[in-house]
């Protein structure tokens, strides 16, 4: 029995359906298993913290045996399996952060978009658009969703990420001013930036959120430079990277911030000045093939416009 080529390809696509249903039911077999054995631990020890409590409680004590609600336990193991780096990468998960997401809870939800997206499109190309079509034509719009739908969120926090790290460029220069006025007035830097990160965070929209998260791992017992290393790296920054290590100097020998802060303030803007030049000396010739191809004709048109009429005008009346 010979079996068309569309025949073989939804053959195909069940056996990898059916493959995929048994992978499935293996990881929730584990991870049901992983959690009833975490239910087990997590109830023996409630019951032996609780029990010195409930002797002394003035109410009567509740049943030891009544069943304890579950709490929801995502599956974030999966994210340091050898799938789980391979489909969320170190550069993915370098992307999450700098979209201003550090939590597992956002590398997981990522990876089950990607997987979802990577089956989800195929399917529903092969469904509403497969039908009536060449079997090259759609094999290859199969794949091509594939490999869309497996890339497409990492474009969505490229984007994303592109934009933050620009407002991090553009919130600097403001950066550096308010450090310098709150030294100003005789603060120093621990709460200088404690300041910045509390009352400034709606002026310092992605500096601010991710001083805080120095100024925590900072009250958590790291140093200040291991605290400050993530804004230093993450939005791949120089000038941002200079200031760090000025501000890690200063912490660890002491003296005053206030002169250096003008300085490397000065040089920032002298570069922000010299990078606006370029831009605008680009956006000039560029302008250039934009009035070459739009005023040119209509300038043309209209200074030998009325010389064409009479020629042609002229060369009709010698006919006559």
């Amino acid at each position: 029995m010979t079996m068309t080529p569309n025949q073989l390809l939804i053959l195909s696509l069940v056996l990898l359906a059916v493959g995929l249903m048994v992978g499935a039911g293996a990881l929730v077999a584990a991870e049901i298993r992983r959690t009833r054995s975490g239910q087990v631990i997590g109830r023996a020890i409630r019951q032996a913290v609780v029990a010195p409590d409930l002797k002394s409680a003035v109410d009567a004590p509740a049943d030891p045996d009544a069943p304890i609600k579950p709490e929801l336990e995502l599956p974030f193991h999966w994210l340091d399996s050898r799938i789980g780096r391979a489909l969320v990468a170190d550069e993915d998960r370098n992307l999450i952060d700098q979209c201003g997401l550090p939590s597992k809870r956002a590398q997981l939800v990522f990876l089950v978009t990607r997987i979802l997206l990577a089956f989800m499109l195929p399917l529903l190309a092969y469904v509403f658009w497969s039908s009536g079509h060449k079997q090259n034509t759609v094999t290859f719009v199969l794949a091509a969703s594939i490999a869309i739908g497996f890339m497409a969120p990492k474009w969505v926090l490229g984007r994303i990420a592109a934009g933050r790290r620009e407002r991090a460029a553009q919130e600097l220069p403001l950066f550096i001013d308010l450090l310098r006025l709150l030294q100003g007035v005789g603060l120093s830097l621990d709460q200088s930036l404690q300041i910045m990160a509390t009352d400034f965070r709606h002026v310092l929209r992605v500096l601010g959120f991710e001083l805080a998260i120095a100024n925590a791992q900072y009250s958590q017992g790291r140093t200040r430079e291991h605290s400050l290393h993530r804004l230093a790296t993450l939005h791949r920054n120089e000038n941002m990277r200079g200031l760090v290590s000025l501000l890690v100097q200063v912490d660890r020998h002491g003296g005053a911030v206030q002169e250096p802060l003008r300085i490397f303030s000065d040089r920032l803007r002298e570069s922000r000045r010299s990078e606006l030049k370029e831009r605008i000396g680009k956006i000039t010739v560029k302008m250039t093939g934009v009035m070459v191809t739009t005023l040119l004709p209509a300038l043309v048109i209209v200074t030998a416009g009325p010389g064409f009429i009479a020629i042609f005008r002229s060369l009709g009346a010698i006919i006559k």
